[in-house]
């Protein structure tokens, strides 16, 4: 595992961040340049200036795709310097998602490199990967536009889960702004005026009536008031004032009727910044395939989106899966444990070879009677 973290702290140490395009640019011109190194064959792709990268078979189809990416959130200095301690690799995106970036270029690498011992091409290979530069904000730019151009049977997209626990359906995404109104007037004489942020705060106890307790395993709709913006001076009543609300849904919810809702009830103005749809796996083999090569592991739900999202749209079964994080992404102690980095890669690499076998059993098989 030395290199995959070693890579993994490489990767760290670029700001990929949405502030800092350059960073980013110079990042994918570094895993560019490793599998130049290496003599793999890749594809760039850039569009509305979010980068992205691929390696394919020969074939154009993948039976496996791994799909990870390169961005990460915003966060001080300090944790774009990757550090290693009590078998935890810290640093911004050492969970989400430069680990998965590393392992999937050395599982490529590898898998290519066993093939060619084997005496055979990129024909007979049965693993693709692919990386983003925008899954933070939505992912519409990289994930959405490469698997316009993939084809692939199944994919592992390595951004969640755990080695234990691989995910077969998200919560889709909706987020919600709520710009309220009311006067101006002077903050010795509030009663000239009418203050927005007070209407907002009673529109937001009346949008979170329309979502239920915490049931134990969490599996329903929620709601999270997460940003406000209002007021220009410490003496004046404001007069306009917005909050952002991450909404979170399951299979189960009518999202358009209970938006409609929602805006009948607030004074507000209720508007859609951003809706993504629920990650529910298609039926796959690949699926029960998985879990033979990793038998401690159980299909589970995940309450966070990626952009795994993407591939209904697109016909691709797949599964969210990872290494264990302890759930520390996106937090200044952001970190993976590192046996579990070699665990997911082991269990990928039995896996992806078990499918190459019947790949190349259906290609040599004789044709029937």
């Amino acid at each position: 595992m030395e290199e995959i973290v070693a890579l993994t702290k490489r990767l760290i140490r670029f700001r990929t961040t949405p502030s800092h395009p350059g960073e980013m640019q110079r990042c994918l011109a570094f895993v560019e340049d490793w599998f130049k190194a290496y003599e793999l064959v890749y594809e760039r792709m850039e569009h509305e200036g979010v980068p992205s990268v691929w390696v394919m078979p020969k074939s154009g189809r993948v039976p496996i795709l791994l799909m990870s990416h390169l961005d990460v959130v915003e966060g001080p200095d300090e944790v774009f310097e990757p550090r290693v301690r009590n078998g935890r690799l810290f640093g911004r995106g050492s969970i989400d998602d430069k680990y998965a970036v590393a392992l999937s270029m050395v599982l490529m690498r590898d898998h290519m490199a066993r093939l060619k011992k084997a005496g055979l091409d990129g024909r007979h290979a049965a693993l693709g990967i692919l990386i983003t530069g925008d899954e933070e904000v939505g992912g519409h730019n990289g994930a959405k536009k490469a698997l316009e151009k993939i084809k692939a049977s199944f994919c592992v997209a390595l951004d969640g889960g755990s080695v234990g626990e691989i995910v077969v359906k998200e919560k889709g995404l909706l987020t919600l702004k709520l710009v309220t109104r009311g006067k101006a007037a002077h903050g010795s004489r509030p009663w000239v005026g009418k203050n927005a942020i007070e209407v907002l705060m009673e529109d937001a106890k009346r949008l979170q009536s329309f979502f239920p307790p915490f049931s134990k395993d969490r599996w329903h709709r929620t709601v999270s008031f997460n940003m406000v913006r209002a007021g220009e001076a410490f003496n004046q009543v404001p007069e306009r004032a917005e909050g952002v609300f991450d909404i979170r849904y399951t299979e189960n919810d009518d999202m358009e009727g209970l938006y409609e809702k929602m805006r009948e009830a607030t004074a507000g103005d209720l508007l859609v910044v951003r809706k993504e749809p629920v990650f529910f796996s298609r039926t796959s083999p690949m699926i029960d395939l998985l879990l033979e090569v990793s038998p401690e592991s159980q299909t589970t739900f995940e309450h966070g989106a990626s952009d795994a999202r993407f591939l209904s749209a697109f016909g691709i079964p797949g599964v969210v899966w990872g290494a264990d994080g302890e759930e520390s992404a996106h937090s200044r102690d952001e970190h993976v444990v590192i046996s579990s980095i070699q665990a997911l890669y082991r269990r990928l690499e039995t896996f992806v070879e078990r499918v190459r076998r019947v790949k190349r059993g259906k290609r040599e098989a004789p044709p029937s009677s």
